[in-house]
């Protein structure tokens, strides 16, 4: 540590940097030419915001894809633990529920961690959990302190000071999020800052992490750059003038101005010991350092480590085909044609050794073969070997040159060139005729509708199966439950339960406006033949019948069944029946019902 001492400049007025920050311009970039030596540490790691700051990029995540994701965070990571801590949101029922069944999970790593506002009663919420660590609001920079929080500087070094006293004195290691520091007085409130939690750090002798985010992407790699831009002049002051360690440094960086990955690769290479990062990037507007190009970078400057980069393609095509997330055809190594070329000089060389023009050998790490793209010289082999290649066909059965599919594929590509064309056909023309020719190797519309409509109505009409008035099978008590489950549902165009002989005992339940023409069909009737009773009934899974044209309304629909059983034996009592609205069904995003 330096032996100069900084203390906290309360000035009256917050200084923004207008020299560097003029708001009106872009913002300028100014240059000392005092070099800064990197010092990477001997450790470097990596830590997830992937359900922190990446779920304010998108709709929540439901809690069995937070599982999922958790697991392939593990994955990525290794044995090792390169992927060393994820943090969660605490606040909610559903963010607690994630938690303690990420926690179930047992893993060592990624250690799940929370993040909490700097407010005293929320170290409750993290001790409740169970949890050794969470992060804790801290902004630096007088855009945050006199603009936002209206303090000063002295106000809210001693606020934060005192919330991380109670994190101490709860017995949670306090990880300081110095928000907006490429825009903070450095050495007027950052260092003096640091040396503080430092300070009570070797009081206590509980680590305090320090996490230094570019809240607006204003970080540049330079060495020679002036503070607080400068990425490595940073790393060197926390590291040199503060006293803190490698391992209680964290870099977060957003991707405003195209920085992200190299000024966290500059965060390690001058002493930083983690990079934070989120998967593909997702992140508060453009996005936070993604950890498939950190998991790259790692491996770059310290080598494999047990680190197994085909789980780079699981997670992508988990987020593309599961949540259905459109990912840039282009985005480097998951994209749909990421290491597909169309030139034609640069195919021939691929043809000849894909060394060339491959950036490494694709196929063993990523599992994605190289892509040679498609023109009239491309024959039944090249179409065969494209469609096979293509993410959504591996591992599904190879379709072999011969298949009748790929001869009309064929046919199609040698009259367009026949016709004059000269470019090469793109991966939308190929994948257009790919589900023309060979559609069953596809997930349809349809079926992406039918897993639309379990993915919605399956927990719902779970929980409601398990309600008490809903057990009762006293229609008297069931009505009022299924009335109030209607008005919050809007997808649902009728509620209704059977008995265990298949007699509708209640009305058909449906929204007010409908109540008088439609509460009373079917009353009293047997649908003991009907497969929507029948199948909970024989297995007691919930059951998702194909789209019908509903006999009363003339509506396209399509009904979601469970299972109502008797407390204590378990033994089925009733079916509860929801009829789902196909058309509202199939103008919903996924993402919005989430």
């Amino acid at each position: 540590m330096s032996n100069k001492k900084f203390t906290l400049q309360n000035v009256q007025e917050p200084n923004l940097f207008r020299e560097s920050f003029p708001y009106s311009e872009v913002c300028k970039l100014t240059f000392d030419n005092q070099n800064v030596e990197p010092n990477m540490p001997d450790d470097i790691f990596i830590t997830d915001t992937t359900f922190r700051d990446g779920q304010q990029a998108r709709p929540p995540y439901k809690i069995d894809q937070i599982v999922k994701i958790y697991k392939y965070l593990h994955q990525l990571g290794g044995p090792k633990g390169i992927i060393r801590q994820s943090e969660f949101f605490l606040y909610t029922d559903k963010d607690k529920k994630a938690v303690e069944k990420c926690l179930a999970k047992g893993y060592e790593f990624p250690e799940v961690t929370g993040w909490i506002r700097a407010v005293k009663k929320d170290f409750l919420l993290v001790k409740d959990m169970g949890l050794k660590e969470t992060g804790i609001l801290t902004s630096v920079s007088d855009y945050h302190i006199f603009l936002k929080l209206k303090k000063n500087r002295k106000e809210a070094m001693e606020g934060y000071l005192d919330v991380v006293r109670a994190a101490i004195e709860a017995g949670v290691k306090p990880r300081c999020h110095f928000e907006d520091v490429t825009r903070a007085d450095i050495y007027g409130f950052c260092i003096p800052f640091a040396i503080e939690l430092m300070k009570l750090a070797k009081e206590s002798g509980m680590p305090v992490k320090i996490r230094l985010c570019d809240t607006m992407g204003y970080g540049v790699p330079y060495p020679t750059a002036t503070l607080p831009r400068s990425v490595p002049k940073l790393i060197e002051a926390f590291r040199k003038d503060a006293g803190v360690p490698a391992n209680m440094l964290e870099w977060h960086g957003h991707n405003d101005f195209h920085k992200v990955l190299v000024n966290g690769g500059a965060a390690w290479l001058y002493g930083c010991g983690a990079v934070n990062g989120a998967l593909l990037g997702l992140g508060e507007r453009t996005g936070n350092p993604p950890i498939e190009g950190m998991i790259i970078d790692y491996i770059s400057m310290m080598g494999q480590n047990g680190i197994d980069t085909t789980i780079i393609t699981d997670i992508a095509n988990y987020f593309r085909k599961d949540m259905r997330l459109h990912i840039p055809h282009n985005y480097p190594f998951v994209g749909e044609e990421f290491n597909s070329t169309k030139a034609g000089i640069h195919a021939d060389g691929l043809s000849k050794n894909e060394e060339i023009y491959n950036i490494f050998d694709t196929k063993t790490l990523l599992k994605r073969p190289v892509v040679v793209a498609i023109t009239d010289k491309s024959g039944l082999a090249g179409i065969s070997h494209w469609f096979n290649s293509q993410p959504e066909i591996i591992n599904v059965r190879r379709v072999s040159k011969l298949h009748p599919g790929i001869a009309k594929m064929n046919k199609w590509i040698q009259q367009q060139y026949e016709e004059g064309r000269v470019t090469c056909i793109s991966n939308k023309e190929m994948e257009k005729l790919a589900k023309k020719y060979l559609p069953e190797y596809y997930i349809s519309e349809l079926d992406r509708i039918k897993d639309r409509a379990r993915h919605l109505a399956a927990d719902l009409i779970k929980a409601l199966c398990k309600n008490t008035e809903i057990k009762s099978m006293d229609h008297k008590r069931q009505e009022p439950v299924l009335e109030e489950f209607i008005k919050e549902n809007p997808f649902v165009q009728f509620a209704y339960i059977t008995n265990d002989a298949g007699i509708k005992i209640t009305r058909n339940i449906t929204e007010h406006i409908n109540k008088s023409v439609y509460e009373k069909i079917g009353q009293h009737e047997d649908f003991s033949s009907r497969p929507w009773y029948k199948g909970p009934l024989d297995d007691g899974k919930v059951h998702v019948t194909d789209i019908f044209n509903s006999s009363i309304t003339d509506k396209l629909c399509m009904t979601v069944s469970a299972p109502i059983r008797e407390k204590g034996t378990g033994v089925i009592k009733g079916v509860v029946g929801l009829d789902l609205k196909f058309e509202h069904l199939a103008k919903t995003d996924d993402s919005a019902e989430e």
